[in-house]
């Protein structure tokens, strides 16, 4: 298994490196931007490389939110997605969170539920 780091602050580059193997993109969000404002995040490293990751965004009160779960495709189904989901949900709870969302696309809900997710009501506007 993986070392599981909480807050690394990873680089442009690894972020780059990972989010254009598991997304198909070499074109990552500004984590320099947005991180600073998350309640927590976490990188999966694996003899120094990241190789997966999960953002904990925040309303700044109890709400959190499940953000960017990648993980390197040469590397899944082996239990690193999992792991840094549930070490997401200790931190968040840690951190005073009440209530953690996580949206997905179908094809994720067992993975989810597996992690302890139950489906809601919920509604969505797509601004672009």
């Amino acid at each position: 298994m993986p070392d599981i780091r909480i807050d690394p602050f990873p680089s442009p580059d690894e972020f780059a490196a990972l989010w254009a193997a598991a997304w198909g993109t070499s074109e990552p969000p500004d984590f320099a931007r947005i991180l600073p404002r998350s309640l927590a995040h976490l990188g999966a490293y694996h003899e120094g490389r990241l190789i997966g990751f999960v953002n904990v965004a925040w309303d700044g009160g109890i709400h959190a939110f499940i953000l960017d779960t990648s993980v390197h495709p040469d590397l899944r189904r082996q239990g690193i997605a999992t792991a840094l989901v549930k070490e997401a949900v200790r931190i968040a709870r840690e951190r005073g969170a009440k209530c953690l969302h996580v949206d997905f696309e179908p094809h994720l809900e067992g993975f989810y539920r597996a992690c302890g997710f139950r489906p809601t009501e919920a509604g969505l506007i797509r601004l672009g």
